[in-house]
């Protein structure tokens, strides 16, 4: 999942691609390259429970999922996270993660269960946001001549939120409408970016780049980084076209310290952990009864009914969905 990355200062300890450490209270977590934390937060985890969070970061959802296979014989690390839902299910079949239910999982992270050996930390919602003077609010409104050459995505074979965002275009529009749809939007001018940080951060003119573009594929959450000085939204998510995007963590299997491993999993769904959650990657927490930061109220609202795909029907065709996608768009 990538989101507000000038926002997003790391603190975290990066590790790169050095070798496991031996420290035998050592945990190597693997995760995307959104993954914030303050060091004080992995220190004080520390200091409560003697275990070390060893954070590697390997690109966006996808490369990370990619990553995790790859090397699913000999590991990367103990336990993973930001493995999405439009990637569990290959991570899934091809057995990178052991069972565990984590504690506290019955409190929040259950209501987003696909599988005993993965918890869900948070959900965000992938939404065409808007600078304030745009009033489109529909699919439909993205492909209306009014907003030519106004629109910018991820490229859905590169980036986690554009795999998103198709796969709710499929859902709106069924196997029958979806291509006819891009085909549309390309001839609107819809402009095709490698991933969210190019996307958001120089093409789209509510950003800090202030980009030509008014309408970007981002989250609904976003807008919250956009308050100005009056206290108003610059921008706002168009929450009609909403992808559900839950992010896992789970327990590798063949981790060389599982005990530990699990710990810190319980530690991604504990109370502490889930209160920074907003603040720190700009997503909503799974754990029941956090509150949410007072501007997201106004700002960042959660949208009702987000679009989803059943796990087992991206996997069975989310090659086959890129392909077509690319030759509607690309070709």
């Amino acid at each position: 999942m990538r989101r507000l990355g000038p926002l997003l200062v790391v603190t975290a300890l990066v590790a790169g691609c050095s070798s496991t450490p031996t420290n035998s209270h050592t945990v190597v977590l693997v995760t995307h390259d959104s993954f914030s934390v303050d060091q004080g937060v992995l220190d004080a985890f520390k200091a409560d429970t003697g275990i070390t969070i060893d954070v590697r970061k390997t690109g966006d959802a996808g490369a990370l999922t990619t990553q995790l296979v790859l090397t699913k014989a000999a590991p990367i690390g103990d336990a993973a996270f930001g493995v999405d839902n439009t990637f569990a299910s290959r991570a899934l079949q091809e057995g990178v993660f052991a069972e565990y239910q984590a504690k506290d999982s019955d409190k929040g992270p259950q209501n987003y269960a696909i599988d005993k050996r993965l918890t869900a930390v948070d959900v965000g919602d992938v939404c065409v946001n808007a600078t304030q003077d745009v009033d489109a609010k529909t699919f439909e409104d993205l492909a209306d001549p009014r907003f030519k050459d106004q629109l910018v995505v991820e490229d859905p074979s590169t980036s986690s939120p554009g795999l998103a965002f198709l796969l709710a275009t499929i859902a709106h529009y069924g196997n029958q409408g979806w291509v006819n749809y891009w085909q549309r939007l390309k001839a609107n001018g819809v402009k095709v970016d490698s991933g969210w940080e190019e996307a958001y951060s120089q093409d789209f003119a509510g950003s800090s780049g202030k980009g030509p573009r008014k309408l970007v594929v981002s989250y609904a959450s976003s807008p919250s980084a956009e308050i100005g000085d009056d206290g108003k939204a610059r921008t706002k998510a168009l929450l009609d076209t909403c992808f559900r995007q839950v992010e896992y963590a789970g327990v590798l299997n063949g981790a060389k310290n599982p005990d530990d491993a699990r710990k810190v999993v319980d530690f991604l769904i504990s109370e502490k952990f889930q209160k920074l959650v907003p603040d720190a990657m700009y997503v909503y927490p799974t754990r029941d009864g956090v509150a949410l930061p007072e501007q997201w109220q106004q700002a960042a609202p959660k949208p009702e009914s987000p679009a989803t795909v059943p796990a087992d029907q991206i996997q069975g065709n989310r090659d086959r969905w890129i392909e077509q996608w690319r030759a509607a768009v690309r070709g």
